[in-house]
């Protein structure tokens, strides 16, 4: 149904695009309170985090609504002189690639999902939604709201877990948005295959914090207490492990148990602004990750109530358990450097992050790192607010992902860039067959 309504054209006008993205913002402002009371329900995120996923995508939508008709407009290019001497003319089209599956993750089931699907709607696709089986109340109650906003043939939402996603990915979308592990995206991007079809994964990975000896300590623990342990560590772009100077890892230590007890108290299974796992099979993993000998702050856990403390590892080593993989958790290791040089070689022999965070106030510091470095995106002296921010194209690189999104650049990778040379229907140029006697430098050079 969205295939044949795509084919008719009827998504590729400005009119068409602003009224589904009105329709977004209708269903996310009129059942505010019913979201965040599923956020709540699915896995106990506090208040703040809750109005986060709605007004985030809110923001999203008044960028489109602001700049839609500048990003729909055909854009003129530059050209060879000669060419442009002779009355010829390069422009850009933007045009939807069709019918779009957004898959979304746990850990922001509202946000992540809706983010990709209000940029490819204001490209002009159809969409299907996949929100997570893992957060139950929240894809259910999405599965109510989109047939009362949307017509099936604009947007659409199918629940369900792994039968449901084999078969999706079984059909030949013109575009696939996935959210997730590195995992799945593999399998997504082996099934896209099947089809040619274009992706965009934003994955993960174990995402580097370094902290020199001139940073200010009492901003970096701060920032990174609050970007480790929001969502209890389970978004992507949460700092998963840090490497401090061995000249301030034990004032920094004292910082940041500190900033900890700070946002959480002593007791953070008692704290409204603190989440829970995603499930019980989750709490056991990460409480797998702790290994007492090393725990300076936290270390208590609750399998059955879901409920893992902020923990903080320290000396930590790449032998330690929560460092043979992404933490996804409220579990922190901490490790000492002496050497930038070789902490730096240690990260790029790594997979690819996602994201990486330095706190410094060494220019010098932080132009080697970002120069050396390769990830997705990052900060520095501040956590994981890049990803919010419409100017900031966000996404990962390598194994943490591929394809960029937000603001102008989520418009652009859910539009396929046609570009044409519009040609002078009067210039006579002799390029043609038979080459004899013609003076072929002197016609190819209104290419140059």
């Amino acid at each position: 149904m969205q295939r044949e309504h795509f084919l008719s054209d009827a998504t590729k006008s400005y009119e068409w695009r602003i009224d589904q993205l009105d329709r977004m913002e209708r269903m996310l402002t009129d059942n505010r309170d019913a979201l965040c009371a599923a956020l709540y329900q699915d896995f106990g995120k506090p208040p703040f985090e809750q109005l986060f996923e709605i007004t985030v995508p809110s923001g999203v939508i008044k960028y489109y609504r602001e700049n839609l008709r500048n990003l729909m407009a055909p854009q003129p290019q530059p050209i060879p002189v000669g060419l442009e001497a002779t009355g010829n003319s390069g422009v850009i089209y933007k045009e939807p690639y069709g019918v779009t599956l957004v898959i979304g993750p746990f850990n922001a089931p509202i946000l992540l999902l809706l983010d990709p699907a209000i940029a490819a709607l204001a490209a002009g696709n159809t969409v299907i939604l996949k929100p997570a089986n893992t957060t139950p109340a929240t894809a259910a109650l999405l599965s109510k709201l989109v047939p009362r906003y949307f017509a099936p043939e604009n947007v659409t939402i199918v629940t369900g877990g792994r039968e449901e996603i084999g078969a999706l990915l079984e059909l030949p979308f013109d575009f696939i948005f996935f959210t997730g592990s590195s995992t799945v995206g593999k399998v997504v991007m082996r099934a896209a295959a099947e089809n040619l079809t274009p992706v965009i994964l934003e994955l993960g990975g174990q995402n580097p914090t370094i902290v020199d000896a001139s940073a200010n300590l009492d901003v970096a623990a701060d920032r990174i207490a609050w970007g480790h342990n929001a969502i209890s560590g389970q978004w992507c772009i949460a700092p998963g492990y840090v490497y401090v100077h061995e000249s301030i890892a034990d004032v920094f230590i004292a910082k940041l148990k500190a900033s900890i007890v700070k946002m959480y108290g002593e007791v953070p299974s008692t704290s409204p602004d603190f989440a829970r796992m995603i499930s019980e099979h989750d709490a056991e993993r990460v409480a797998s990750y702790i290994l007492p000998e090393k725990v300076v702050h936290g270390g208590r856990y609750d399998i059955k109530a879901r409920y893992v403390e902020p923990t903080l590892l320290y000396p930590s080593t790449w032998d330690d358990p929560a460092l043979q993989q992404e933490v996804f958790s409220p579990v922190l290791p901490v490790m000492p450097y002496r050497d930038l040089k070789e902490i730096v070689s240690i990260i790029k022999r790594k997979p690819k992050p996602l994201a990486a965070y330095i706190f410094s106030r060494d220019q010098t510091v932080i132009d080697y790192v970002l120069g050396s470095l390769s990830f997705g995106g990052g900060c520095i002296n501040q956590t994981n607010l890049h990803c919010w921010i419409d100017s900031l194209p966000f996404g990962g690189v390598g194994n943490s992902g591929m394809g960029k999104y937000y603001g102008k650049a989520g418009f652009d990778a859910l539009s396929n860039t046609k570009a044409m040379l519009i040609g002078n229907p009067d210039l006579l140029l002799d390029i043609f067959p038979p080459y004899a006697g013609k003076d072929i430098e002197k016609n190819l050079s209104v290419f140059s």
